[in-house]
Protein backbone atom coordinates (compact mmCIF):
# COMPACT_ATOMS: atom_id res chain seq x y z
CA UNK A 1 0.00 0.00 0.00
CA UNK A 2 2.85 2.36 0.82
CA UNK A 3 4.45 1.65 -2.57
CA UNK A 4 1.13 2.18 -4.31
CA UNK A 5 0.73 5.51 -2.57
CA UNK A 6 4.22 6.58 -3.59
CA UNK A 7 3.44 5.57 -7.17
CA UNK A 8 0.32 7.70 -7.11
CA UNK A 9 2.27 10.68 -5.82
CA UNK A 10 4.90 10.27 -8.53
CA UNK A 11 2.25 10.07 -11.23
CA UNK A 12 0.51 13.11 -9.78
CA UNK A 13 3.72 15.12 -9.99
CA UNK A 14 4.32 13.92 -13.53
CA UNK A 15 0.80 14.82 -14.56
CA UNK A 16 1.11 18.30 -13.09
CA UNK A 17 4.30 18.87 -15.10
CA UNK A 18 2.47 17.77 -18.24
CA UNK A 19 -0.39 20.10 -17.43
CA UNK A 20 2.04 22.98 -16.93
CA UNK A 21 3.73 22.24 -20.27
CA UNK A 22 0.41 22.24 -22.11
CA UNK A 23 -0.82 25.35 -20.30
CA UNK A 24 2.44 27.15 -21.11
CA UNK A 25 2.07 26.39 -24.80
CA UNK A 26 -1.60 27.35 -24.75
CA UNK A 27 -0.83 30.72 -23.17
CA UNK A 28 2.23 31.79 -25.16
CA UNK A 29 1.25 30.30 -28.51
CA UNK A 30 -2.07 32.07 -28.17
CA UNK A 31 -0.28 35.36 -27.56
CA UNK A 32 2.12 34.77 -30.43
CA UNK A 33 -0.77 33.94 -32.74
CA UNK A 34 -2.61 37.15 -31.87
CA UNK A 35 0.50 39.31 -32.24
CA UNK A 36 1.54 37.75 -35.56
CA UNK A 37 -2.02 38.11 -36.83
CA UNK A 38 -1.93 41.78 -35.84
CA UNK A 39 1.43 42.12 -37.59
CA UNK A 40 -0.07 40.69 -40.79
CA UNK A 41 -3.10 43.01 -40.54
CA UNK A 42 -0.82 46.02 -40.10
CA UNK A 43 1.19 44.94 -43.14
CA UNK A 44 -2.01 44.58 -45.15
CA UNK A 45 -3.13 48.06 -44.08
CA UNK A 46 0.28 49.42 -45.07
CA UNK A 47 -0.21 47.82 -48.49
CA UNK A 48 -3.60 49.55 -48.80
CA UNK A 49 -2.11 52.93 -47.84
CA UNK A 50 0.70 52.39 -50.34
CA UNK A 51 -1.87 51.72 -53.07
CA UNK A 52 -3.55 55.04 -52.25
CA UNK A 53 -0.17 56.75 -52.42
CA UNK A 54 0.53 55.20 -55.82
CA UNK A 55 -2.82 56.45 -57.18
CA UNK A 56 -2.16 59.96 -55.89
CA UNK A 57 1.32 60.03 -57.44
CA UNK A 58 -0.15 58.97 -60.80
CA UNK A 59 -2.77 61.73 -60.55
CA UNK A 60 -0.19 64.35 -59.63
CA UNK A 61 2.28 63.23 -62.31
CA UNK A 62 -0.34 63.79 -65.01
CA UNK A 63 -0.36 67.52 -64.17
CA UNK A 64 3.39 68.09 -64.20
CA UNK A 65 6.14 68.97 -66.68
CA UNK A 66 7.52 66.18 -68.94
CA UNK A 67 10.62 65.09 -67.00
CA UNK A 68 8.90 65.29 -63.63
CA UNK A 69 5.89 63.45 -65.04
CA UNK A 70 8.04 60.58 -66.33
CA UNK A 71 10.09 60.41 -63.13
CA UNK A 72 7.03 60.32 -60.88
CA UNK A 73 5.27 57.78 -63.09
CA UNK A 74 8.29 55.48 -63.06
CA UNK A 75 8.55 55.91 -59.29
CA UNK A 76 4.88 55.01 -58.90
CA UNK A 77 5.34 51.96 -61.15
CA UNK A 78 8.16 50.68 -58.96
CA UNK A 79 6.27 51.44 -55.77
CA UNK A 80 3.20 49.65 -57.13
CA UNK A 81 5.35 46.64 -57.99
CA UNK A 82 6.60 46.63 -54.41
CA UNK A 83 3.02 46.35 -53.16
CA UNK A 84 2.63 43.14 -55.14
CA UNK A 85 5.52 41.70 -53.15
CA UNK A 86 3.97 43.08 -49.98
CA UNK A 87 0.75 41.24 -50.83
CA UNK A 88 2.75 38.06 -51.29
CA UNK A 89 4.38 38.74 -47.93
CA UNK A 90 0.94 39.03 -46.31
CA UNK A 91 -0.29 35.80 -47.88
CA UNK A 92 2.83 33.86 -46.89
CA UNK A 93 2.81 35.14 -43.33
CA UNK A 94 -0.81 34.14 -43.01
CA UNK A 95 -0.16 30.63 -44.37
CA UNK A 96 3.27 29.89 -42.86
CA UNK A 97 3.10 31.69 -39.50
CA UNK A 98 -0.41 32.53 -38.34
CA UNK A 99 -2.17 29.35 -39.44
CA UNK A 100 0.34 26.94 -37.80
CA UNK A 101 -0.01 28.88 -34.57
CA UNK A 102 -3.80 28.74 -34.86
CA UNK A 103 -3.57 24.97 -35.20
CA UNK A 104 -2.17 24.81 -31.70
CA UNK A 105 -5.59 25.71 -30.39
CA UNK A 106 -6.84 22.34 -31.60
CA UNK A 107 -3.63 20.54 -30.58
CA UNK A 108 -3.79 21.91 -27.04
CA UNK A 109 -7.46 20.94 -26.79
CA UNK A 110 -6.58 17.32 -27.69
CA UNK A 111 -3.78 17.27 -25.13
CA UNK A 112 -6.11 18.59 -22.49
CA UNK A 113 -8.53 15.77 -23.33
CA UNK A 114 -5.68 13.29 -22.83
CA UNK A 115 -4.80 14.94 -19.54
CA UNK A 116 -8.42 14.83 -18.48
CA UNK A 117 -8.62 11.10 -19.23
CA UNK A 118 -5.44 10.48 -17.30
CA UNK A 119 -6.64 12.51 -14.34
CA UNK A 120 -9.94 10.65 -14.38
CA UNK A 121 -8.13 7.29 -14.32
CA UNK A 122 -5.85 8.47 -11.52
CA UNK A 123 -8.77 9.74 -9.49
CA UNK A 124 -10.51 6.40 -9.92
CA UNK A 125 -7.36 4.65 -8.78
CA UNK A 126 -7.06 6.92 -5.75
CA UNK A 127 -10.73 6.38 -4.96
CA UNK A 128 -10.37 2.58 -5.16
CA UNK A 129 -7.33 2.72 -2.91
CA UNK A 130 -9.26 4.75 -0.37
CA UNK A 131 -12.19 2.31 -0.64
CA UNK A 132 -9.91 -0.65 -0.02
CA UNK A 133 -8.45 0.96 3.08
CA UNK A 134 -11.92 1.67 4.45
CA UNK A 135 -13.07 -1.89 3.74
CA UNK A 136 -10.11 -3.33 5.56
CA UNK A 137 -10.77 -1.09 8.51
CA UNK A 138 -14.52 -1.83 8.67
CA UNK A 139 -14.48 -5.51 7.72
CA UNK A 140 -11.01 -6.83 8.34
CA UNK A 141 -12.33 -10.43 8.47
CA UNK A 142 -14.48 -10.26 5.32
CA UNK A 143 -11.94 -11.52 2.84
CA UNK A 144 -14.42 -11.64 -0.05
CA UNK A 145 -15.22 -7.92 0.17
CA UNK A 146 -11.57 -7.11 0.66
CA UNK A 147 -10.74 -9.24 -2.39
CA UNK A 148 -13.31 -7.40 -4.52
CA UNK A 149 -11.93 -4.05 -3.37
CA UNK A 150 -8.40 -5.15 -4.21
CA UNK A 151 -9.58 -6.34 -7.62
CA UNK A 152 -11.23 -2.97 -8.37
CA UNK A 153 -8.07 -1.22 -7.25
CA UNK A 154 -5.94 -3.35 -9.57
CA UNK A 155 -8.22 -2.51 -12.52
CA UNK A 156 -8.10 1.17 -11.65
CA UNK A 157 -4.33 1.02 -11.31
CA UNK A 158 -3.93 -0.72 -14.66
CA UNK A 159 -6.21 1.83 -16.32
CA UNK A 160 -4.34 4.72 -14.67
CA UNK A 161 -1.00 3.25 -15.69
CA UNK A 162 -2.18 2.77 -19.28
CA UNK A 163 -3.55 6.29 -19.59
CA UNK A 164 -0.45 7.71 -17.94
CA UNK A 165 1.85 5.95 -20.38
CA UNK A 166 -0.31 7.13 -23.26
CA UNK A 167 -0.15 10.63 -21.88
CA UNK A 168 3.61 10.40 -21.53
CA UNK A 169 3.94 9.39 -25.17
CA UNK A 170 1.49 12.06 -26.22
CA UNK A 171 3.22 14.81 -24.28
CA UNK A 172 6.60 13.66 -25.54
CA UNK A 173 5.37 13.89 -29.14
CA UNK A 174 3.71 17.17 -28.31
CA UNK A 175 7.02 18.57 -27.02
CA UNK A 176 8.89 17.37 -30.11
CA UNK A 177 6.27 18.87 -32.41
CA UNK A 178 6.26 22.13 -30.44
CA UNK A 179 10.03 22.58 -30.79
CA UNK A 180 9.97 21.63 -34.46
CA UNK A 181 7.03 23.93 -35.18
CA UNK A 182 8.62 26.84 -33.35
CA UNK A 183 11.77 26.44 -35.44
CA UNK A 184 9.76 26.18 -38.66
CA UNK A 185 7.41 29.05 -37.86
CA UNK A 186 10.15 31.51 -36.96
CA UNK A 187 12.37 30.32 -39.82
CA UNK A 188 9.50 30.89 -42.24
CA UNK A 189 8.85 34.30 -40.74
CA UNK A 190 12.47 35.39 -41.16
CA UNK A 191 12.69 33.93 -44.67
CA UNK A 192 9.50 35.68 -45.80
CA UNK A 193 10.68 39.00 -44.36
CA UNK A 194 14.14 38.66 -45.92
CA UNK A 195 12.67 37.87 -49.33
CA UNK A 196 10.38 40.87 -49.15
CA UNK A 197 12.99 43.29 -47.88
CA UNK A 198 15.54 42.04 -50.41
CA UNK A 199 13.07 42.79 -53.21
CA UNK A 200 12.13 46.04 -51.49
CA UNK A 201 15.75 47.19 -51.48
CA UNK A 202 16.05 46.40 -55.17
CA UNK A 203 12.82 48.23 -56.03
CA UNK A 204 13.55 51.20 -53.76
CA UNK A 205 16.93 51.57 -55.48
CA UNK A 206 15.25 51.72 -58.89
CA UNK A 207 12.61 54.14 -57.59
CA UNK A 208 15.31 56.38 -56.12
CA UNK A 209 17.19 56.40 -59.42
CA UNK A 210 14.02 57.39 -61.29
CA UNK A 211 13.58 60.40 -59.03
CA UNK A 212 17.24 61.40 -59.33
CA UNK A 213 17.07 61.22 -63.14
CA UNK A 214 14.53 64.05 -63.31
CA UNK A 215 16.11 66.93 -65.27
CA UNK A 216 15.29 70.01 -63.22
CA UNK A 217 16.69 72.56 -65.66
CA UNK A 218 14.86 71.16 -68.65
CA UNK A 219 11.55 71.10 -66.80
CA UNK A 220 12.17 74.64 -65.59
CA UNK A 221 12.65 75.78 -69.16
CA UNK A 222 9.42 74.04 -70.15
CA UNK A 223 7.62 75.78 -67.31
CA UNK A 224 9.01 79.17 -68.31
CA UNK A 225 8.04 78.58 -71.92
CA UNK A 226 4.49 77.77 -70.88
CA UNK A 227 4.35 80.73 -68.53
CA UNK A 228 5.48 83.35 -71.08
CA UNK A 229 4.21 83.80 -74.71
CA UNK A 230 6.61 83.18 -77.64
CA UNK A 231 7.17 86.92 -78.33
CA UNK A 232 7.82 87.60 -74.66
CA UNK A 233 11.57 88.08 -75.10
CA UNK A 234 11.27 90.57 -77.94
CA UNK A 235 8.69 92.57 -76.01
CA UNK A 236 10.85 92.33 -72.94
CA UNK A 237 13.78 93.86 -74.86
CA UNK A 238 11.55 96.73 -75.97
CA UNK A 239 10.35 97.33 -72.44
CA UNK A 240 13.90 97.26 -71.15
CA UNK A 241 14.97 99.72 -73.82
CA UNK A 242 12.16 102.10 -72.88
CA UNK A 243 12.45 101.54 -69.16
CA UNK A 244 15.57 103.61 -68.34
CA UNK A 245 16.51 105.08 -65.03
CA UNK A 246 15.56 108.70 -64.16
CA UNK A 247 19.18 109.80 -64.62
CA UNK A 248 19.23 108.25 -68.08
CA UNK A 249 15.95 109.97 -68.94
CA UNK A 250 17.29 113.35 -67.61
CA UNK A 251 20.48 112.93 -69.62
CA UNK A 252 18.48 112.20 -72.74
CA UNK A 253 16.34 115.27 -72.16
CA UNK A 254 19.41 117.46 -71.74
CA UNK A 255 20.97 116.04 -74.88
CA UNK A 256 17.78 116.70 -76.78
CA UNK A 257 17.70 120.26 -75.42
CA UNK A 258 21.32 120.87 -76.43
CA UNK A 259 20.63 119.47 -79.85
CA UNK A 260 17.62 121.76 -80.24
CA UNK A 261 19.65 124.76 -79.08
CA UNK A 262 22.43 123.97 -81.51
CA UNK A 263 19.92 123.48 -84.27
CA UNK A 264 18.40 126.85 -83.40
CA UNK A 265 21.84 128.47 -83.39
CA UNK A 266 22.78 127.29 -86.86
CA UNK A 267 20.54 129.78 -88.69
CA UNK A 268 22.02 132.62 -86.60
CA UNK A 269 25.50 131.68 -87.78
CA UNK A 270 24.29 131.63 -91.34
CA UNK A 271 22.77 135.07 -90.87
CA UNK A 272 26.03 136.40 -89.37
CA UNK A 273 28.02 134.96 -92.26
CA UNK A 274 25.61 136.60 -94.70
CA UNK A 275 25.98 139.91 -92.87
CA UNK A 276 29.76 139.58 -92.89
CA UNK A 277 29.72 138.84 -96.62
CA UNK A 278 27.57 141.97 -97.19
CA UNK A 279 30.01 144.07 -95.13
CA UNK A 280 32.93 142.69 -97.13
CA UNK A 281 31.17 143.61 -100.35
CA UNK A 282 30.53 147.17 -99.07
CA UNK A 283 34.16 147.57 -98.02
CA UNK A 284 35.34 146.36 -101.42
CA UNK A 285 33.04 148.87 -103.10
CA UNK A 286 34.31 151.71 -100.85
CA UNK A 287 37.92 150.76 -101.65
CA UNK A 288 37.17 150.76 -105.37
CA UNK A 289 35.55 154.20 -105.06
CA UNK A 290 38.54 155.55 -103.14
CA UNK A 291 40.96 154.05 -105.73
CA UNK A 292 39.04 155.64 -108.58
CA UNK A 293 39.05 159.08 -106.87
CA UNK A 294 42.79 158.88 -106.23
CA UNK A 295 43.40 157.86 -109.79
CA UNK A 296 41.47 160.85 -111.13
CA UNK A 297 43.34 163.24 -108.79
CA UNK A 298 46.68 161.82 -109.97
CA UNK A 299 45.76 162.37 -113.62
CA UNK A 300 44.77 165.96 -113.01
CA UNK A 301 48.01 166.65 -111.20
CA UNK A 302 50.02 165.40 -114.05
Amino acid sequence: MMLLGRGLDARDKQTRQMQDAVSNVEKHFGELCQIFAGYVRKTARLRDKADLLVNEIYAYAATETPNLKVGLKNFADEFSRLQNYRQAEVDRLEAKVVEPLKCYGTIVKLKRDDLKATLTAKNREAKQLSQLEKTRQRNPSDLHIIYQAETELQRATLDATRTTRHLEETIDNFEKQKIRDIKNIFSEFITIEMLFHGKALEIYTAAYQNIQNIDENEDLEVFRSSLYPPDYQSRLDIVRANSKSPLQRTGSSKSSLRTAQISRRVPRRDEEEDEEEDDDDDEEEDEEDEFDATKEAFIRYR
